[in-house]
């Protein structure tokens, strides 16, 4: 039989049609699956994007964008590295998925920015490796870090400035990450820029409603009766709690030569410690004078700042902003917030026109209540001013008219006993006038907690303690007004040394203390029923007394006998001007 050439020609010819139509029906249906699968993908992608701008706040925000950034990649681990606003870009917060808590901890410190992840913030473009030990920028990993091969870094930009990193690392299926894992990733971490950027915007927004809020408050409370040293305090902690602040303190004056600290908030408040800072050459005075806010980053450096890390019981202070107390008048103080080192970070996150306005609305408010606190003043004054005429022109003026009368009976009365009497009876009357006279001395100064008698009277009171006595204590005129602050600190000074002498060496049993206050002098008395003094001790113990008299321009009498007691006199003009008595 013959073959059949054209028979055999059209089976080989089926075959290889057929074969080729295979090749083709699988290339169509590869092409097919890849089209579904980049749907797929893309679908995914939108419902990712979706996710993540359902959120407003940016820790939740940057959870979504971790957890679609894994299932997209089909990634182990994600991390995204927050870069710090400051100059220094570093990355400032990190946060991350896919290790446990347990391997978190045995790794220990979260990464800061070297290697490749510095290799991103120096230049943010995407970076794609199969094995990231082999790139010359890797650092390798510290202990008890779990293997990680595949790597895939993409930045995150809102506008023009990048907010920071996000890396993949470890494809599940053991591959490498594809250049299809990298688009889908970079269209994320775009949609991550804007919704990132609606959470930042919704978070401003919220602070500026909590400084509204805390500006609010301040304001309804001080419209109440509440004292201005309290709306100080509300002022500091308010400031510090919507800041994030660690610290908050409030230095008041106008004069930068002359400004106090007076209320701190987050750290303890010695008022003491805290009024024995200088002000004078200060961050704060710096502000009262120019009235324009300062900033500094680290208040242990600046030379300008006063540090009150030195106050004990205050953390270690990092950055600081130092806001002034603005009113129509000029500048009544600064506002300071203070955070930590370790907690710098919330320091960049505050807009500082936020509490600046809110500084000047709490002066405001402050000033509403100075007005009230001045205004009860002035009618505790007035009140005080009838009480003091009333004595002086009614009571004083009736008990001479019994005093008189007493002396005319006595000079009429020849019995000796009935003579004593009476004459102890207008000593008494006498007496009780300049008791009275110094009620009213006392009642044209209201009492405050830093006024000279009030101060006279504490060293007096500490003095009995150590005795195991109370001192007479007595005042003769208008201490409270004539004693200005350039005398006080001589004549408590004085006072306490005084009677520190008689603890020490008098064994007295009886003190007493009197300042006599005239015209145009003051007179300090201390004197005891001790067994009086030596002459060395009367030239080495008194010198510093005496010292102090000579440069105000007074003196000081010792009277002092063995077994009889002793009696320091110091007296110094109240108008006289200070001079050395060493100058020529």
């Amino acid at each position: 039989m013959e073959d059949d050439p054209g028979g055999h020609g059209r089976t080989g010819g089926q075959d290889l049609s057929q074969a080729a139509f295979d090749d083709l029906l699988r290339e169509v249906l590869a092409r097919v699956d890849g089209v579904l699968d980049e749907q797929a993908r893309l679908r995914h992608l939108l419902d990712a994007v979706v996710g993540v701008a359902a959120d407003l706040s940016l820790d939740g925000v940057l959870d979504r964008i971790l957890s679609a950034a894994r299932a997209l990649a089909g990634a182990q681990y994600a991390a995204l590295g927050v870069l710090s606003p400051g100059p220094q870009r570093h990355i400032r917060t990190f946060v991350h998925q896919g290790m446990d808590e347990r391997t978190v901890a045995d790794v220990g410190d979260l990464p800061t920015g070297h290697g490749l992840l510095g290799l991103l913030i120096e230049d943010p473009r995407p970076l794609r490796l199969a094995h990231l030990s082999e790139h010359p920028a890797s650092y390798g990993f510290p202990a008890h870090h779990p293997p990680m091969s595949s790597f895939l870094g993409v930045p995150v930009r809102i506008r023009e400035r990048v907010f920071g990193n996000l890396y993949l690392t470890e494809k599940i299926d053991g591959t490498e990450f594809t250049e299809h894992d990298e688009a889908v990733v970079v269209a994320l971490a775009a949609a991550a820029g804007v919704a990132i950027e609606n959470a930042q915007l919704y978070q401003e927004a919220a602070h500026r409603q909590a400084w509204l809020t805390a500006t609010a408050e301040i304001t309804s409370m001080l419209a109440d009766d509440t004292s201005t040293q309290s709306a100080l305090q509300v002022v500091a902690d308010r400031a510090r709690s919507v800041s994030g602040a660690d610290v908050a303190w409030l230095v008041l004056g106008s004069d930068p030569a002359d400004l106090r600290l007076e209320v701190a908030s987050g750290a303890p408040a010695d008022m003491d410690d805290m009024h024995h800072l200088s002000m004078e050459r200060s961050l704060a005075s710096t502000v009262v004078r120019t009235g324009r806010p300062e900033v500094v980053m680290d208040v242990s450096s600046d030379p300008r700042a006063v540090d009150p890390s030195s106050i004990p019981g205050w953390p270690v202070l990092g950055p600081v902003m130092v806001l002034p107390l603005r009113s129509g008048q000029g500048v009544e103080g600064v506002l300071s917030l203070a955070w930590t080192k370790e907690n710098a970070a919330g320091f960049h996150r505050v807009d500082a026109a936020l509490p600046a306005s809110f500084a000047e609305q709490a002066t405001l408010a402050l000033q509403v209540a100075r007005s009230r606190d001045d205004r009860q003043r002035l009618a505790l004054y007035e009140d005080r001013d009838r009480i003091g005429r009333d004595l002086h022109d009614t009571t004083i003026q009736q008990l001479f008219a019994v005093g008189l009368g007493l002396q005319g009976t006595f000079n009429a009365c020849s019995e000796p006993q009935v003579r004593d009497r009476i004459e102890r009876a207008i000593m008494d009357l006498d007496d009780t006038v300049k008791d009275i006279r110094r009620t009213i001395f006392a009642l044209g100064v209201l009492d405050t907690s830093h006024d000279i008698q009030s101060e006279v009277e504490r060293v007096v009171d500490r003095a009995g303690a150590t005795m195991k006595l109370r001192p007479v204590f007595r005042v003769d005129g208008p201490l409270r007004s004539a004693v200005g602050a350039e005398l006080a600190p001589d004549l408590l000074a004085v006072l306490s040394e005084a009677l520190t002498n008689v603890s020490r060496h008098a064994h007295a049993s009886t003190v007493a203390v009197r300042i006599a206050v005239d015209v145009d002098e003051l007179a300090l008395t201390v004197s005891d029923d001790g067994i009086g003094m030596d002459p060395v001790h009367l030239e080495s113990g008194l010198a510093n007394m005496r010292s102090r008299a000579r440069r105000l321009g007074g003196d000081m009498v010792v009277d002092s006998r063995a077994g009889a007691g002793t009696c320091v006199t110091w007296t110094v003009p109240l108008a006289a001007p200070r001079h050395d008595p060493t100058a020529g």
